[in-house]
């Protein structure tokens, strides 16, 4: 089944420079994607619009949230999945470090492979969950956590995993992006603690990001996050907008 937006100008209108990567992700998705249970069976004739086009459409709000910033770690991606947002976010920023947070080994192992297909030199992949990079203190007071550590080069598929405990995850980064992840009630006590102070989370979400937002309130003072809004994200022209929350931290 033939994907809706294929043969049209507006996906490399909007990508860019990124284009001709997305379409190497595209195509690798139609093949394996739902094979692989990355992607559902009808998501094939929607992968531009639905996927890429949309994850894409938070990229401008991440480039607005690093210039506020003396850039170090740059992004994380929680629940990384299949490379959304991710892999967009890392192929229209190869400037800006991207590490894509996952803690299944065979999507570990699917991104591994897509950042090695489109050369991703700025990307690294960290198998974990997002409860245990909350520091300790935070997540289970007194109780170890447990990090395992995947770093990727293009140069060589070198893969280091630790199964090391560890009381918190010290790296901290200066924007932490999902899609699909978790309601923000529970997604803010866990994103906010990666922040550094002044970063922001930039979360994809639907058209119940306001009600979402109104119900984390109280989860969002307590994890150190304020001035938090709900903006509107343009996918393109003639498609539907999406949603982000942002968050910035104390």
């Amino acid at each position: 089944m033939q994907d809706a937006l294929d043969g049209n100008v507006l996906p490399k209108k909007i990508l860019k420079d990124a284009y001709d990567a997305m379409q190497l992700f595209h195509d690798k998705l139609v093949k394996e994607g739902e094979l692989r249970g990355l992607i559902g069976p009808r998501d094939t004739t929607i992968l531009w619009e639905r996927h890429i086009l949309n994850s894409a459409a938070v990229v401008p709000f991440v480039t607005e949230a690093l210039q506020h910033q003396q850039v170090t770690t740059g992004v994380a991606d929680l629940g990384s999945g299949g490379g959304f947002p991710g892999i967009v976010i890392a192929s229209c920023l190869r400037d800006v470090p991207v590490t894509l947070i996952e803690p299944m080994e065979r999507r570990i192992q699917w991104l591994s492979e897509v950042v090695d297909l489109l050369e991703l030199d700025n990307v690294s992949l960290l198998r974990a969950r997002a409860e245990e990079l909350v520091p300790a203190s935070i997540a289970h007071p007194g109780t170890p956590t447990e990090q395992h550590a995947v770093h990727f080069g293009n140069a060589e598929h070198e893969h280091r995993g630790a199964s090391q405990p560890t009381v918190g995850y010290s790296q901290r980064f200066n924007v932490v992006t999902c899609r699909a992840v978790a309601p923000m009630r529970k997604l803010a006590p866990l994103a906010l603690p990666l922040l550094v102070p002044g970063g922001q989370l930039v979360a994809l979400k639907g058209r119940s990001a306001p009600q979402e937002l109104a119900k984390a309130l109280p989860m969002i003072k307590k994890a150190k996050g304020f001035r938090s809004r709900v903006l509107e994200a343009p996918v393109g022209e003639g498609l539907e907008s999406t949603h982000v929350v942002i968050v910035e931290k104390r």
